[in-house]
């Protein structure tokens, strides 16, 4: 019977499988040849290590990289399996029967992986990506006033947060995964995250800006120094201003602007409807071209007076005076588009250009009709240096005017609408003449009733500062 039992033990422990119910990682191997059982091991662990990650960056930059999960640092082993079971052959008999018979039952897959050493692996790959810069789009009017646009630039930033737990779950097996076909690839696009300019060529174009609408020029030729000195800068202040839709445009705000980039000159202006020394003449010129200009592009006036007396470069009832304080020009953007003021200044010629939408069949046509003249009165004043009864006219009056101007829209040469825009008045100018104190001999006689001062008024200083 010893010689029976002794048997049993030493074929039991002679025997060259793995022990019955042993699994790895949830793998059975009990009762497989124990080389068999490593080699199979060692084949899963090597598939797992040998599963690929492609990348495809179709968007950015249209190329991809694969990676095999080792190259990132993905390890996964059956810890201390391959060590047991080798310890099956060792010893004598009754060690390894005892062994054998105590053996473990379940082995885990052990496996490490650090999803950062992915997000460093891509972000190494496309870092070009995360370097790129926008540009904003760009709007060109050209010198012959072609509106031309350059497109905007996009720039890239890698979005890879998704993208790292998506590979993290699909790179780590879960235990019910163990053991089953193993996927061996894990594919996806490089998530970029487009980032745009502030101006993008679509926001630019909405704006509006399709062409030159109207040009309207006047001349300032005969202007002394000082005058065209202060028609060009008051110009060049105004070139290129933006209006929004439905913004007021105001032109004291202007005259802001240009006195903080400019200093202005000496040349005539006008106070209380005389022609005299001052700073800033010229400043009108400026305002009553781009009257014109808006005018003619059925814009929405929303203050506007004409000058006390007539200017020469315009006719009568299209001009519009300044005065600081008293007299504003201001007109509304009513085109539901951007606007575009610019202006040109060459051989003493002032050109506004507006440019925006406006119907290419459409115009509108102005017509200023003097509906009354207003003669001049007669100021005498008497000069003591004058012989009695001597009269002299010193200046010679103007006649005054009373003007209405009308606005007509014109669509497919056919007048559409027309609107009285303006009535405007335009003083008469006094002519004044000097008299002798007295008449002189045996007839006595009286000094001539001078004309009555006219009551004080309040200074009001126009087309100047």
């Amino acid at each position: 019977m010893a010689a029976v039992g002794w048997g049993v033990v030493w074929n039991y422990a002679l025997q060259k499988t793995v022990p019955a119910e042993v699994n790895a990682g949830g793998i059975p191997i009990g009762g497989m040849l124990i080389d068999d059982a490593i080699k199979l091991l060692e084949q899963y662990e090597n598939s797992l290590l040998q599963r690929t990650i492609t990348i495809q960056a179709a968007a950015a930059a249209k190329d991809s990289k694969q990676w095999t999960v080792s190259e990132l640092g993905y390890k996964a082993e059956f810890a201390g399996i391959r060590e047991a079971l080798l310890v099956l052959g060792e010893g004598d008999t009754w060690e390894r029967a005892t062994y054998r018979y105590n053996f473990q039952k379940s082995y885990p897959l052990k496996q490490s992986w650090n999803p950062d050493n992915f997000d460093a692996a891509v972000r190494k790959q496309w870092s070009w990506i995360e370097k790129s810069e926008t540009k904003n789009a760009e709007r060109i009017i050209t010198d012959n006033d072609e509106v031309m646009y350059e497109p905007h630039v996009d720039a890239f930033r890698l979005n890879l947060s998704k993208l790292v737990d998506e590979v993290d779950n699909w790179v780590i097996l879960e235990r019910e995964q163990i053991g089953k076909p193993v996927e061996e690839h894990f594919e996806a696009e490089l998530p970029v995250a487009v980032i745009q300019p502030d101006i993008t060529l679509e926001k630019l174009k909405d704006e509006g800006i399709e062409r030159k609408i109207i040009a309207f020029s006047t001349d300032f030729a005969t202007s002394a120094d000082g005058r065209a000195f202060n028609v060009t800068v008051t110009a060049e202040a105004l070139h290129d201003w933006h209006l929004a839709p439905d913004e007021v445009f105001d032109y004291g705000k202007l005259i802001a602007r240009a006195e903080e980039l400019y200093e202005y000159r000496e040349a005539p202006v006008i106070l209380n409807g005389k022609l005299v020394p001052g700073i800033g003449g010229g400043i009108c010129q400026v305002s009553s071209t781009l009257y014109n200009a808006v005018l003619r592009s059925g814009l929405e006036i929303v203050e506007r007076r004409n000058h006390s007396i007539p200017v020469t470069y315009l006719p009568l009832g299209q001009d519009a005076t300044y005065a600081g304080g008293a007299i504003n020009f201001r007109f509304k953007n009513n085109t539901g588009k951007h606007l575009i003021i610019r202006t040109e200044v060459k051989d003493r010629k002032l050109t506004v250009k507006l440019f925006g939408t406006m119907d290419a069949n459409e115009r509108y046509d102005i017509e200023s009709v003097t509906v009354k003249t207003i003669e001049p009165t007669v100021q005498e004043i008497i000069n003591d240096n004058l012989f009695p009864g001597k009269k002299i006219t010193v200046e010679k009056g103007k006649q005054g005017y009373v003007v209405e101007t009308y606005r007509t829209l014109v669509r497919d040469g056919e007048a559409v609408t027309r609107e009285k825009v303006s009535r405007d008045t335009y003083k008469a100018q006094p002519t004044i003449v000097e008299t002798g104190p007295m008449f002189g001999g045996n007839g006595g006689g009286l000094a001539p009733a001078p004309t009555p001062t006219p009551d004080p008024v309040e200074p009001l200083l126009e087309d100047g500062l």
